[in-house]
């Protein structure tokens, strides 16, 4: 197979489903200071089954709420309009991120994994950086990879081809995914993050989350999402065909002002969380 024309890519994002009303109603809802923790629990307790993952991200152990959250009010009381925001749209990608990604050498659940991991970490690096936007930070982590699902069944045929390019050219994966198909996961993801109109930082975050310092909306952001990819990676969780040739960049520590010390602790901390796999 040569390398792929933009439509092609464009078609295949458009068979990723739209994000679900609900969530776009939540999203509106957690944007307008008028609304109230009815407003959300009303449009959530439409789906039944939304609620239900809601509810079981909030009592996981990355929360480590004392008593049980039962409801969607207590889960917005207890967590703020952001963190549940952030909760609902991981609810809402789970599905799509718990696909068999062979291509990626990534069983099924291993990218949702990856990914739910990679959202913690960011919340964490966030909040150690004193990052303000801590649900943007969630969301870009947790979308990071997003591509590699669109981009999964073209790469099926090629991935030894890759595999060859990255072992005797000494290139990135990404490089060599560039080489083979026309595109990398990176870039397919930010067109997956642009049809579900996300904010363009956000849009950045996922296309530049190998490349870091090429952010220019929100560098910060991008920093953050590059590091917690790098934490979940270090951390033996979605390594995949290409993960153990991912290094990190010490610009990002750099712009967040932190040191190594502060990684290794938000490592050690999510260590103990994910211990409990409810936190998946």
């Amino acid at each position: 197979m040569g390398r792929l024309e933009m439509d092609t890519i464009v078609k295949a994002v458009d068979h990723l489903p739209s994000l679900p009303h609900i969530v776009v109603q939540v999203i509106e809802l957690t944007e307008d200071h008028n609304s109230t923790a009815q407003d959300i629990n009303n449009v959530l307790n439409q789906d039944q089954g939304m609620t239900a993952s809601v509810l079981k991200l909030a009592n996981s152990a990355y929360y480590g709420f004392p008593r049980r959250i039962s409801t969607v009010t207590d889960a917005i009381v207890l967590l703020g309009f952001r963190t549940v925001r952030s909760i609902v749209m991981a609810a809402s990608v789970s599905d799509i991120l718990n696909q068999d990604i062979e291509a990626y050498a990534l069983e099924p659940g291993e990218l949702w994994r990856h990914s739910q991991t990679s959202a913690m970490a960011a919340r964490a690096i966030a909040k150690k950086a004193k990052f303000p936007a801590l649900d943007l930070a969630y969301t870009g982590a947790l979308l990071h990879d997003i591509g590699k699902v669109v981009l999964n069944d073209f790469l099926k045929q090629d991935y030894h081809k890759v595999i060859e390019l990255v072992e005797h050219d000494g290139i990135t994966f990404m490089e060599a995914e560039d080489k083979v198909l026309g595109f990398n996961h990176a870039l397919v993801g930010a067109k997956v993050a642009e049809k579900w109109n996300l904010p363009a930082e956000l849009v950045e975050a996922i296309q530049h989350h190998h490349i870091p310092e090429k952010a220019e909306v929100n560098q910060k952001l991008t920093a953050i999402v590059h590091l917690a990819d790098f934490i979940s990676i270090s951390m033996g969780i979605g390594i995949g065909i290409d993960g153990m040739l991912q290094s990190v960049s010490s610009e990002p520590i750099e712009i967040l002002n932190l040191n190594q010390l502060d990684i290794e602790k938000i490592i050690s901390d999510l260590t103990d969380s994910i211990a409990d796999e409810q936190s998946f």
